[in-house]
């Protein structure tokens, strides 16, 4: 990956074929991830299905997304970015025809998971497309382009859900995607250059992607099913055990290929990790937060809003993340990513903390100051760990970092929503079969959630041991308002 120096004053642009064509789909690919959880109870009415069953429609798009975002890459560096990328979005267009057809909730969460597939593929090679088709100065204007497009493709969603729930149901959300792709492939195809890198192994490492997946879905399953099953059941401890396996399989395969999907000797770099950990806390830390408030502000025992209501409600959290973020740059910059992402997850837990005294009672005005106060600690720590986990790696290196990071962000709203989910329905359960009214169960469901967000926050705290001296570099405004979802690989300076 070409270095993204903001010093840089000569460079050739990007093509206005692969500028339309990766940055709109990225704006579509994040619009329909955060608004789906908008739209979990309009499809969970329609289709009959159970609103803990349709997490899956999230946390499998996760999953899927987790194993496939690094291999997509690699597919498009041996066979050709331009031809991977448009199998990404004749895929998205599939899964999205896929889910507004479906009249059950097997056909929403199977067409979700495709997604979880598609929506990284784009991401990944769109990426690439523009990274090979610009330089220098150039380069910098296309991934502050793309960056743009890919944060308010994100803050943009959860409205997009609520206003067309209300004008059209939910289908119309993944038909009007649908259109969108399907428009970026005949630009794709008549304005893109083909490119591939021609050095790099044409190994695939297949065996990679598959225990990606043996790891998480068992553990996912585990997280979900496990209230519900017992935490000491023989069900539950044989999910982790697969899960354990299937980390020793991972690690043993990764040492034996000649392409691993993770170069594991990246991990002696406690930079890398500490930054990783940080971006999977913070992607699990929002998305199970956007899980539980849209379900809570849209139930009738709780706010009873409307879809559209309900994305407005939410939008201070995602919004006010992407609106700092030119502030926080120079922020991490002056005072160290060790300082920043300290001071990010100690913001957070104590915003995650005060959501935890919930009541019944609670009006909306309530709920503004945490959100806006998680998000000011959430941006603060994502920013500068997102820098941090390529610029503190030789720039050989940045591509395996920056594919690290985007599978951590996968991994994190995976599990962290899974796990949030659990905690929500049984502490609504266990409330109302103490004989708590719906108000106050809901509020309880909102509260232990909360309560889990926090000491995830609070552990992110501790990431300081790692993180060390560290001192970010100063990045293109794009590739910083992107790393809420997506790492730009940047060179480090040397």
């Amino acid at each position: 990956m070409a270095d993204l120096d903001a010093k840089a004053s000569t460079g050739k642009a990007a093509g206005l074929g692969v500028l339309i064509a990766a940055c709109v789909s990225t704006l579509v690919v994040n619009a329909n991830t955060s608004a789906v959880t908008i739209l979990l109870p309009a499809i969970s009415q329609d289709t009959g299905t159970q609103v803990d069953t349709l997490q899956w429609a999230v946390t499998g798009y996760m999953l899927v997304g987790a194993a496939v975002i690094v291999t997509s890459g690699a597919l498009g560096d041996v066979f050709g970015r331009r031809k991977i990328f448009l199998g990404g979005l004749l895929l998205f267009v599939a899964s999205c025809v896929l889910i507004a057809l479906s009249t059950a909730g097997a056909g929403v969460i199977a067409g979700r998971m495709i997604q979880g597939a598609a929506g990284s593929t784009i991401l990944a090679c769109g990426m690439s497309l523009l990274s090979v088709d610009s330089s220098g100065s150039g380069q910098m204007k296309a991934i502050t382009l793309w960056g743009a497009a890919s944060a308010a493709g994100g803050a943009a969603g959860p409205l997009v859900g609520g206003v067309l729930v209300d004008a059209t149901g939910w289908q119309g959300l993944f038909w009007i995607d649908a259109v969108i792709a399907a428009a970026c492939i005949p630009i794709t195809l008549f304005m893109v250059k083909e490119s591939s890198d021609p050095n790099r192994s044409r190994s695939i490492d297949w065996a990679g992607t598959v225990l990606i997946a043996v790891i998480l879905v068992p553990l996912v399953l585990a997280l979900s099913e496990g209230g519900d099953w017992g935490w000491a059941s023989l069900a539950t401890i044989s999910c982790f055990v697969i899960g354990a396996l299937g980390v020793a399989g991972f690690i043993y395969a990764e040492k034996r290929v000649s392409a691993p999907l993770v170069d594991l000797a990246l991990f002696r770099n406690l930079v890398l990790v500490g930054s990783t950990l940080a971006i999977l806390i913070v992607a699990g830390t929002i998305n199970g937060l956007m899980y539980v408030l849209s379900l809570y502000f849209q139930d009738p025992g709780g706010f009873a809003l409307s879809a559209l209501q309900a994305g407005l409600a939410t939008l201070p959290a995602v919004a006010v993340m992407i609106a700092i973020t030119p502030l926080i740059t120079p922020v991490a910059v002056k005072i160290g990513s060790r300082q920043a992402v300290a001071l990010g997850f100690i913001l957070s837990a104590v915003a995650f903390a005060a959501l935890g005294f919930a009541k019944s009672s609670w009006s909306y005005g309530y709920f503004v100051p945490p959100l806006v106060i998680m998000a000011i600690g959430l941006g603060l720590a994502n920013g500068p760990a997102s820098s941090a986990s390529t610029s503190s790696v030789e720039p050989a290196q940045v591509g395996q970092a920056s594919g690290i990071s985007n599978m951590a962000r996968y991994v994190g709203g995976s599990l962290a929503t899974a796990a949030t989910a659990t905690v929500y329905a049984a502490a609504i359960a266990n409330h109302k079969a103490a004989g708590a009214s719906d108000a106050d169960a809901l509020a309880a469901g909102l509260s232990r959630s909360a309560i889990l967000m926090a000491i995830m926050a609070g552990c992110g705290v501790l990431l300081v041991a790692l993180l060390g001296r560290h001192r970010p570099r100063k990045v293109s405004t794009g590739a910083a308002a992107a790393s809420y979802s997506h790492t730009i690989p940047v060179a480090a300076d040397h």
